[in-house]
């Protein structure tokens, strides 16, 4: 909900295709927004979890296209709900990857905040 009530501000559809019709909704893009090739607009997001049906239910869902495909991070069997699992065995293995995909978004960002 957060993604698409931002893109429908910003004038953007599910393929990050601008829209819009107002100059404001262009002013502020870079906030939420990297502007990509074929004009798109890619949001700055690290999605991250321990298990994939979270991860393919955004993917399927109606602004599922608007991320970058690489930017989705996650497991294969999920914490159940079970901090430790989460904090030291499933969670431990994606660290590094999470925080590689998050250090190229950060590289990216003229002022990190």
């Amino acid at each position: 909900a957060f993604w698409q009530t931002i893109s429908g501000e910003h004038g953007l559809d599910g393929d990050g295709q601008y829209n819009g019709t107002s100059d404001l909704q262009l002013e502020r893009m870079n906030v939420y927004f990297n502007h990509a090739s074929g004009d798109k607009y890619v949001p700055r997001a690290v999605l991250v979890d321990l298990e994939p049906g979270t991860m393919d239910a955004v993917r399927s869902g109606p602004f599922g296209k608007l991320f970058r495909p690489d930017n989705f991070v996650f497991g294969q069997s999920g914490a159940g709900n079970n901090w430790a699992k989460g904090h030291y065995t499933e969670g431990a293995e994606l660290v590094d990857q999470v925080l590689d995909v998050v250090r190229r978004e950060a590289e990216g960002c003229d002022c990190l905040q």
